[in-house]
């Protein structure tokens, strides 16, 4: 029993550390009120809402602190994205 409790204080702390960079993630949730749905804001939706921004050639604003029509301009094209990506892949 003592050997089942002290096996994982054997490994050692760098294999940990890969670990914990690829599960460990914050997702929030964020209601989208034009669609009336909700997105998962990971790393994902981070990189899509960075390269929305860098293709309208503006400075990064975090999400929470733009303004409710340029919030509105992003889901819209978030939105337009995805149903391209979709019609690409049937």
């Amino acid at each position: 029993m003592t050997m089942t409790l002290a096996a994982p204080f054997g490994v050692p702390t760098s294999a940990l550390a890969g670990e914990r960079r690829e599960t460990a993630t914050i997702t929030a949730r964020t209601y989208d009120p034009y669609r009336r749905d909700y997105h998962a804001w990971n790393w994902r939706e981070q990189r899509a809402y960075r390269a929305y921004l860098a293709e309208r050639h503006r400075a990064y604003v975090r999400y929470e602190r733009q303004r409710l029509a340029q919030r509105r301009a992003y889901w819209r094209w978030r939105h337009e994205r995805e149903e391209r990506f979709d019609y690409r892949r049937r």
